[in-house]
């Protein structure tokens, strides 16, 4: 038998506590589990686990709560547990009525998948559900009754009324939530009871923090009568279950829910899952356009963040590599291609392919926010749509001078691609002969040619129109004073970071450098300060305003931000600027131009085209271009805390309102 007191520690069970709200039990029990070494920040993890809360609830029923977190600050799953003298009522549950007097606060690793400790958080949810088991654990009331109570377990009897007449229904379900534990291995177990109890064979799939357990293979589902999808996110694997009714469901409605769950799916189901649809007509409750648009944007910036870190390590090994040799920026010229020193070939190559991969930033970008939209049906147009703001296509019809769209493009593209797939799939109905047509043909022939001629007649023309007058106005600005130039170029440069107006600034900027006209130093320090600022922010928020204020996945992007930004590869900080556009880009233009001036006012010049920190030895007066950097990027990173902070406590308000 599995023992979940390895899990837990004497100093992690509290009994008759005063704790009055669901904030004040959360923070105790994470401080607990940070004092006892379980964790490496309670800040981190305080907020993983009010992250959680905001997606279902975590109060059960029986008056039992079991808030969890999930944070790679976790160093071993773990759980520490609260007896309250008075009960905690506004504690969201799915009973209504629930008044929370134990609570369970699971720790769960970013990794770990399929480790013992995992089993044993799951094997615990999965008891919690033995209103006898939970009987005794009310029962205990000092460290030692409570560690024993959580090791006796017993079999429960239950009595089958079976539907129907005939041979046994055999019913499959999907559980799944974020943290994929808790409400993961609850709503199996609340399934498979319910089960029992009507006569039908139930067997769940979890696909939680250990991965796939109990996969449906299929064998078992052609014995199969219907599936259940208890999930708050995207299934995996939908596809296997073409032509079996279905419904859809958040995971925690079978906690309540479940004998009539497996009564509707058998008797009233949502639909039937078809391969090509994958599923989706279905009668569940539609996203409204705009949460519907975010995520699909969210969900591209997750795929795409791997996608620039990959590229950047690759070009910066490569800068890293060939810096003893003196070739930091030369190391990219074709004569190294063939060099008689092989770690120079391969050095060159390592910066060629960096640069390469950062091709399909926009690509894997608008794949899958088409994805998010419309399932695998939006992937082919999404990821050409991507390629267009790329401006792969100037490349392979030998275009010169084409002027890629960025990460505008990319955005219109994707979306595009995303939607005039989701349509067609919704609205096409052929007869089932020939439902094969749809995805293999159909669809892609409309979203592609859609994503053509958006691109042709909108994408291309309206932000190449915009880019040639940004183009003029910087070039307009040679003759003017040596700020309002430096504002200019500064402001251009940080506005898509690696984009086409940045590369219009780049280029007249190199060339007034190269007549001796004008210094590079607004340039140079403008690519580093937005990634460097950005980076930064997602560092010192909890220690400026005593919370995080980024997204789990931003902070990551931050961290790969703040590196590349000193080795001058500004596309790290994109993942912010494509989540919040309208805050970032006017962020990341002020800081530039403010940095750049103060620079220069101070008396930094820099003539050569150095941006990485290998080349601020080479600024005149470096101790001003650093005073610049610093402002610059610092009021990046400041702004960004104080304005995100606003809005949390806002949407906060209004929330509780």
């Amino acid at each position: 038998m599995m023992e979940l007191k390895i899990m837990t520690d004497k100093d992690l069970l509290f009994f008759d506590k005063e704790w009055s709200s669901k904030e004040q039990v959360i923070e105790s029990l994470v401080d607990s589990l940070y004092k006892n070494g379980n964790i490496d920040s309670k800040e981190i993890f305080l907020q993983a686990v009010l992250d959680r809360e905001k997606l279902s609830p975590t109060g059960m029923e029986a008056g039992l709560a079991i808030p969890h977190g999930k944070s790679n600050v976790v160093k071993k799953a773990a759980f520490a547990v609260a007896k309250l003298r008075t009960p905690v009522s506004d504690w969201e549950s799915i009973d209504p009525n629930n008044q929370v007097k134990l609570v369970f606060l699971l720790a769960i690793p970013d990794t770990e998948a399929g480790s013992t400790h995992l089993r044993l958080l799951s094997e615990l949810s999965t008891r919690l559900m033995n209103p006898n088991y939970l009987k005794r654990l009310y029962a205990a009331d000092n460290t030692e009754s409570f560690l024993v109570a959580l090791d006796e377990i017993e079999q429960e009897k239950v009595s089958a009324t079976p539907i129907g007449d005939g041979p046994k229904k055999k019913v499959l379900a999907i559980t799944a939530c974020a943290a994929g534990i808790a409400h993961t291995y609850m709503a199996a177990e609340a399934l498979e009871k319910a089960g029992r109890e009507l006569g039908v064979e139930v067997l769940v799939e979890k696909q939680g923090a250990n991965g796939i357990e109990d996969e449906h293979l299929a064998a078992r589902i052609k014995e199969a009568d219907a599936v259940i999808f208890a999930t708050d996110i995207a299934p995996k694997g939908m596809e296997r279950f073409n032509g079996l009714p279905f419904i859809r469901t958040k995971v925690a409605q079978p906690l309540r829910e479940a004998k009539a769950m497996i009564t509707k799916v058998l008797e009233n189901p949502d639909g039937t899952v078809n391969v090509n649809e994958e599923a989706s007509e279905t009668k569940e409750e539609k996203k409204g356009f705009f949460s519907e648009l975010a995520a699909a944007i969210l969900t591209g910036i997750s795929y795409m963040i791997p996608v620039i870190v990959s590229a950047g390590l690759m070009i910066g090994i490569a800068k890293l590599g060939a810096m003893p040799f003196g070739l930091v920026q030369e190391i990219n010229q074709l004569e190294y291609a063939t060099h008689s020193n092989q770690l120079l070939v391969i050095l060159h190559h390592l910066d060629k392919f960096g640069g390469m991969i950062f091709k399909f930033m926009y690509p894997v970008f608008g794949a899958f926010v088409a994805y998010a939209l419309a399932n695998r049906p939006g992937i082919v147009s999404g990821f050409i749509g991507g390629a267009f703001a790329a401006g792969l296509h100037f490349t392979f019809w030998g275009v010169e001078g084409g002027v890629a769209s960025g990460f505008l493009g990319a955005l219109v593209l994707g979306l595009t691609a995303g939607y005039v797939s989701k349509i067609a799939n919704e609205k096409i109905k052929l007869n089932k002969n020939f439902q094969a047509m749809k995805p293999m043909l159909l669809i892609p022939a409309i979203s592609v040619l859609s994503v053509f001629f958006m691109n042709f007649y909108f994408v291309d023309p309206v932000f190449g129109a915009l880019n040639v007058w940004l183009t003029n106005v910087i070039a307009a600005a040679e003759s003017s004073g040596a700020l309002f130039l430096s504002s200019i170029i500064a402001g251009a440069t940080a506005f898509d970071l690696g984009g086409p107006i940045n590369k219009a600034a780049g280029a007249i900027a190199i060339g007034l450098a190269a007549d001796e006209i004008f210094p590079l130093t607004a340039r140079v320090l403008a690519i580093v300060i937005p990634p460097i600022g950005l980076g930064l922010a997602t560092v010192i928020d909890r220690y400026v305003v005593g919370r995080r204020v980024f997204e789990a996945d931003l902070r990551v992007a931050g961290n790969t931000s703040l590196l590349l930004g000193f080795i001058a590869i500004s596309e790290g900080a994109i993942p912010f600027m494509l989540r919040n556009p309208l805050l970032t880009i006017p962020l990341n233009i002020m800081g530039a131009i403010l940095g750049a001036c103060t620079a220069v006012i101070l008396g930094a010049v820099q003539w050569y085209p150095l941006p990485a920190i290998w080349g601020w030895p080479l600024v005149e007066n470096v101790w001003a271009y650093l005073i610049g950097l610093a402002v610059g990027a610092g009021f990046i990173a400041f702004s960004n805390i104080f304005i995100r902070y606003a809005l949390l406590k806002r949407k906060e308000r209004k929330a509780v309102s």
